[in-house]
């Protein structure tokens, strides 16, 4: 059985409401975050399967195609790439916030798929987000859970909390 960092993609991989950017509709809109790159590439030398869990309501709402969606996660590889690092998998709920979908976090379905396609161990395994749902999905997974950055405003009963991915990618291993 494998072990995997389940990544949330916006405020954990790139940019999301910041003054250079507000939402990622479109390639030009994605930013990786300071040591991202470097994270992902020790986590790949530790041999974690890496994979992607986000919600992208964007798409049920009308802001965005899956096909725009689709260009911006070709560029989020491609800007991994230039650090050595890669994503193994890719999961998207396409939904509405409210659609009560069985695969929108903080439903761990994402994860529960990810982790049957891929011979995941889920108790050697991470979810890492910047905000309660992602913790949650975690939780329901049965994952450890590990919050990063300071945008959630609530108390997020997470097992572990790091300022940034690189951080936690610094104190594996």
């Amino acid at each position: 059985m494998n072990r995997a960092m389940f990544l949330d993609r916006d405020g954990v991989i790139n940019e999301v409401l910041t003054n250079r950017v507000k939402f990622v509709n479109k390639p030009k809109d994605f930013h990786l975050l300071d040591g991202v790159g470097q994270a992902i590439r020790r986590f790949n030398d530790l041999g974690f399967k890496v994979f992607v869990v986000t919600n992208q309501g964007g798409i049920g709402l009308g802001f965005m195609e899956e096909s725009a969606l689709k260009k911006v996660h070709k560029k989020m590889k491609d800007d991994l790439a230039t650090y050595g690092a890669t994503i193994d998998d890719i999961r998207y709920c396409p939904h509405k916030p409210r659609a009560n979908c069985a695969c929108r976090k903080p439903k761990p379905q994402m994860i529960l798929d990810l982790a049957e396609k891929h011979a995941i161990d889920l108790e050697k395994s991470y979810m890492v987000g910047d905000r309660e749902p992602d913790i949650e999905a975690g939780k329901r997974a049965g994952v450890r859970t590990v919050l990063v950055g300071d945008r959630e405003e609530s108390s997020v009963d997470a097992d572990m909390d790091f300022a940034d991915l690189i951080s936690f990618a610094k104190s594996k291993g």
